[in-house]
């Protein structure tokens, strides 16, 4: 199943969205060799853009991406959050501070190396599974603006690209889109910036992705939480 954005005004969605596509890395000190990292330029999108990522009324939430506004958090009460929200098992994962001006924010805890682009395993999901996995919840805290950077080609569609005869007996990975990368596939990425307050619901285990503060001159800090959400439990942006 294809990226699909959930939205109410496509107007809101033009505003925010910008489209490029990705690349490898290869001798770039900051990255781990063949990450997936957007290109660039960003280019707007065009309504016919914006029209294509509408989510059909079936869309399974848990393929869905939103664009929400959090609760407000309470000095000392953050880890609870996302307990209001309907799924008793939500874990606090912490937070994550990004620099002014980064491509892509999340680095390898082992060697401090960024990983780029990327499709979270904290479910370890099969094939078959995938798009079943929780969606994560993210709050950007500021002080700066950052953005939400998504694919739009799932993870089982790169698996069956990849591994054609045995697709079905792996777990989809972020190897399995640098190999599709390497070996010259397009994929197509878009970033929907998120203000301080702001956050998103998204398929974090289903699509590729990554924070970015690319062009921001402030540091950004973002809290997270997987859990199972119905769609449009939190007010939507778009």
């Amino acid at each position: 199943m294809p990226l699909h954005i959930a939205f109410d005004d496509l107007t809101y969605l033009l505003q925010r969205c910008e489209v490029t596509t990705v690349r490898a890395t290869r001798e770039e000190p900051e990255y781990e060799k063949g990450s997936v990292v957007p290109s660039g330029p960003w280019m707007p999108i065009t309504e016919a853009d914006g029209l294509s990522l509408a989510a059909p009324a079936c869309t399974p939430a848990a393929t869905l991406v939103e664009i929400v506004r959090p609760p407000a958090p309470r000095t000392g009460a953050l880890e609870h959050l996302a307990t209001p929200l309907g799924d008793e098992n939500t874990q606090y994962l912490g937070q994550s501070l990004a620099r002014p001006n980064m491509m892509t924010t999340t680095q390898n805890y082992q060697d401090g190396k960024l990983i780029g682009l990327h499709v979270d395993n904290w479910d370890k999901l099969s094939h078959g599974q995938k798009p079943h996995g929780r969606r994560r919840l993210a709050l950007n805290l500021g002080p700066g603006a950052r953005y939400l950077i998504v694919g739009a080609l799932d993870a089982q569609a790169v698996g069956r690209a990849v591994h054609p005869d045995d697709f079905a007996l792996r777990h989809p990975s972020t190897d399995d889109y640098r190999e599709h990368v390497a070996a010259g596939h397009p994929v197509s990425v878009y970033r929907i910036r998120l203000a301080p307050g702001e956050g998103y619901m998204a398929p974090t285990e289903y699509l590729l992705h990554d924070g970015s503060t690319e062009g921001e001159d402030r540091p950004s800090a973002a809290a997270f939480w997987p859990g199972r959400w119905t769609s449009k439990i939190l007010p939507s942006l778009i």
